[in-house]
């Protein structure tokens, strides 16, 4: 019972870190019809410089945090105005391979930046308690507490102001949208600004979550985009639940397999996000509360 109890305890964290990522994924692919590869690079952006203004130069933490966000904000904005904005009205292709390309630059000039050893964030949250037998570390606590209050704040927001009234008349009809005079550009923008933000308050959290920030943080960032395709790509729902199923598997499989099933590998936990995605694909294409689009042939 204890071992099932810390498994989900880390389950739930890691869920709490993807949920975060997916709703950037999703809130870009809502506003832009473009699912954007970037993300892990702006997740990395934010996650080194809340490393280097909190850690590196002993600044106190929470305006590291925020200083760290205002330029991931400003990456994401400075990303779709150059390099985004002259893609509309291109094949989505060509632009989903844009982002590509983004990301891959982006992630170099970090990597550079952090190096080849784990950096500290300063951490405010270093202690822990024993609940029945199992340690949940206050840095996990904190995890699924800041993305409980942003996930809701991001529905809310979508549901009540005028802006994401407007965000969400633009995903659902663009063309519909500029003739009530809602600007796409304004849309678009306020997608990427969002996304950024989301993706720098991530990376603080996989960085308080594990022991640092490194170059493969991004990869944790990159296992968000399993969380999305199960709960539906076009969905805010499903990606807090795409989230929650993908990060509980991935955290028993981690728990269990070693013991019950050695050949499978030491790390096959970290298979098990891309393994669910496909076992869902085949049963939903659409992912479980994605929008199911007919087409007339």
């Amino acid at each position: 019972m204890t071992q099932f109890l810390q498994a989900t305890v880390n389950g739930l964290s890691l869920a709490a870190v993807y949920a975060l990522i997916a709703i950037g994924f999703v809130v870009i692919y809502k506003s832009t019809q473009v699912l954007s590869f970037a993300q892990p690079a702006l997740v990395l952006t934010g996650a080194y410089f809340v490393s280097y203004f909190a850690f590196s130069l002993g600044w106190n933490f929470w305006l590291g945090l925020g200083l760290a966000i205002a330029i991931a904000v400003f990456l994401g904005l400075f990303v779709e105005r150059t390099a985004l904005r002259p893609m509309i009205g291109k094949p989505v292709f060509s632009v989903a391979i844009l982002t590509i390309g983004l990301d891959i630059a982006i992630r170099t000039v970090i990597n550079d930046l952090i190096g080849v050893d784990f950096r500290g964030v300063g951490s405010p949250w270093l202690g822990q308690w024993d609940w029945g037998g199992a340690v949940v570390r206050h840095a996990q606590v904190a995890t699924v507490v800041i993305t409980v209050v942003l996930v809701v704040g991001v529905v809310a927001f979508f549901r009540y102001s005028r802006l994401g009234l407007a965000m969400r008349a633009a995903a659902f009809d663009q063309e519909v949208a500029l003739a009530q005079g809602i600007s796409v550009a304004v849309v678009f923008a306020v997608a990427w600004g969002m996304a950024g933000g989301l993706a720098a308050v991530a990376g603080m959290l996989i960085g308080t979550s594990f022991a640092g920030v490194s170059a493969g943080s991004a990869f944790v960032a990159l296992k968000a985009l399993p969380a999305i395709v199960v709960g539906g790509i076009d969905s805010l729902p499903g990606a807090v639940v795409g989230s929650l199923i993908v990060g509980l598997a991935e955290a028993y499989a981690a728990t269990y397999q070693a013991g019950n099933f050695d050949f499978l590998g030491a790390n096959f936990s970290q298979v098990v996000p891309w393994l669910v995605m496909f076992i869902v694909l085949l049963v939903r294409p659409y992912g479980l509360f994605g929008t199911k689009e007919v087409e007339r042939v």
